[in-house]
């Protein structure tokens, strides 16, 4: 890659064949030493940057960009140009800020790969940097993911016919339930009663999870804005968590703090079991926007378990507060290794005392 003299490199890199370029005008001392294995180039402001981009050829592009947030906002024209030009709109983009602001929404929105607000974490930065890298070519995205990707994992009937037997029998069981339950949510917040979304399931498979609905008609517009409650934001000094909780949510219908706290809104799920998207007992699937973030190696063999209406999650720590997203995700990936039928069922009958839990989460 060729370089104008205004252009400052790091020649003592460890990794010499993993090249990035970065716009850090006030993080670059702290960036620059903190990844110092990376073979990068710096640039002094964001015009000088994209006159680089721009003047570089096919063979000379760098793995990943990364750019600084700026209060005024022209790291995001930066990024809009760059996804215009049809060399470089394919190419890996993280931002990084020296702390959370206005400006979160937007970059959001910017089709990035990632976001961290200092202080960052330069062990799980570079890893992330090189996951990223190495994955580029043969990742593709989450909405594909459910045709492209193999999974060595096949139901066995044993569990299938299970699901049948149980996911049916309670459906008979339960339909005066579901018709008193269905009325009241009317009554109080009009149709739909029942709340569609896409999610994602074993082997990546993605398809249209039902639940009562217990939150309000525009609870999904309202995420955006209240990210700053998550519940699990901010750990590792990333401004992006992989699983979305509120406490106290504002969304939830009087109804719903009931049925919630019940879990009467996770029966319709019954026929997501009946029809063999889910089982009854595995990792809960995850939101489209929540399987993204789960891109490392270390956490996508949750997808190779059965997803499932309860799990260990449920079971073993449902409700507290003070269970971290590691927690959650090493759950998971302890079931997707233990799954049997014999700790399906202990799962499933520690389920019953976790239904009524205090906790308001």
């Amino acid at each position: 890659m060729s370089l104008p003299a205004n252009v400052r490199t790091n020649p003592n890199a460890e990794l010499k064949g993993l090249k990035l370029a970065a716009c850090l005008p006030q993080l670059q001392p702290d960036i620059e030493a903190g990844l110092d294995t990376f073979e990068t180039v710096y640039l002094d402001n964001y015009a000088e940057f994209e006159a680089f981009l721009f003047d570089l050829e096919l063979f000379n592009l760098p793995d990943v960009l990364l750019i600084e947030i700026d209060e005024a906002g022209q790291c995001f024209k930066l990024i809009r140009d760059i996804r215009s030009n049809l060399l470089l709109k394919g190419i890996i983009i993280i931002l990084l800020a020296k702390s959370r602001g206005a400006w979160y929404e937007e970059a959001k929105k910017a089709g990035v790969h990632d976001i961290y607000v200092a202080p960052f974490n330069y062990t799980n930065l570079r890893e992330r940097i090189q996951f990223l890298v190495r994955f580029k070519l043969i990742k593709p995205r989450i909405e594909e993911l459910g045709t492209e990707v193999a999974t060595d994992y096949k139901m066995p009937v044993s569990k299938r016919l299970f699901d049948i037997l149980f996911s049916g029998s309670l459906i008979l069981l339960l339909s005066p339930l579901f018709l008193v339950v269905a009325l009241i949510i009317w009554i109080e917040s009009g149709w739909p009663v029942i709340y569609k979304s896409k999610r994602v399931g074993t082997g990546y498979k993605i398809f249209d999870f039902y639940k009562f609905r217990s939150m309000r008609r525009d609870a999904d517009k309202m995420v955006e804005k209240m990210s700053d409650l998550n519940q699990y934001a901010g750990e590792d000094g990333k401004a992006k968590s992989a699983f979305v909780k509120f406490k106290n949510d504002p969304r939830i219908t009087r109804i719903g703090h009931f049925i919630r706290r019940t879990s009467i809104d996770e029966l319709p799920q019954l026929f997501n079991i009946l029809k063999g998207d889910m089982s009854t007992v595995g990792n809960r699937p995850l939101p489209l926007y929540e399987a993204e973030m789960l891109t490392s190696n270390e956490w996508t063999q949750r997808f190779l378990a059965p997803a499932g209406l309860t799990g260990l999650w449920q079971v073993s720590k449902r409700g507290k507060e003070d269970m971290s997203e590691r927690e959650r995700k090493k759950l998971d990936n302890f079931y997707a290794q233990k799954y049997s039928f014999w700790f399906d069922m202990k799962i499933l009958f520690g389920t019953i005392p976790a239904l009524f839990q205090k906790e308001k989460v």
